[in-house]
């Protein structure tokens, strides 16, 4: 059915789980993994808190790096054909969701997978949500996995 899953992840357990709901679906129909990490350079706070850029991009970039690997390891393990990208600049400062959905058409996915974080309140209107972005504005399939937010601690 699938041949081509974009799953774009943040190194978090929700998209640890839309991983391996990718990695399930792609045995199942010998589909190619594509993993993808989108670093974000949005400014929202970082002038309040006093975050030096540079120095937080640099550790998002690294930590991203290191997102992938554990990404690769796993579809590796599950002898799955693969790839990990490492997006160090998105289409627009903060525009992660669309970023997401340009890589999508760029590699000609049929499904995209992600997670989510089920926030709500003020926590979601903070936080933003990539999910609902890349939902809201695909023309593909895209299967969100959910994890409560006390699963993130």
């Amino acid at each position: 059915m699938y041949r081509k899953i974009l799953v774009a992840v943040d190194g978090s357990h929700a998209s640890r789980l839309a991983t391996l709901a990718a990695i399930d679906l792609a045995k199942g129909s010998n589909a190619e993994v594509k993993v993808i990490y989108v670093v974000d350079d949005s400014e929202a706070l970082l002038e309040v808190a006093f975050i030096d850029r540079e120095d937080l991009l640099r550790n998002m970039t690294a930590y991203g790096r290191d997102v992938l690997l554990a990404c690769s390891e796993l579809l590796k393990a599950a002898g799955l054909r693969h790839s990990i990208e490492l997006v160090d600049k998105p289409l627009a400062r903060g525009r992660i969701a669309g970023t997401i959905l340009a890589h999508a058409g760029t590699w000609n996915a049929d499904l995209i997978a992600l997670g989510t974080h089920g926030r709500r309140g003020i926590a979601r209107v903070v936080m933003g949500s990539v999910a609902q972005g890349v939902v809201s504005q695909s023309t593909r399939p895209v299967l969100l996995v959910r994890s409560d937010p006390e699963d993130e601690s």
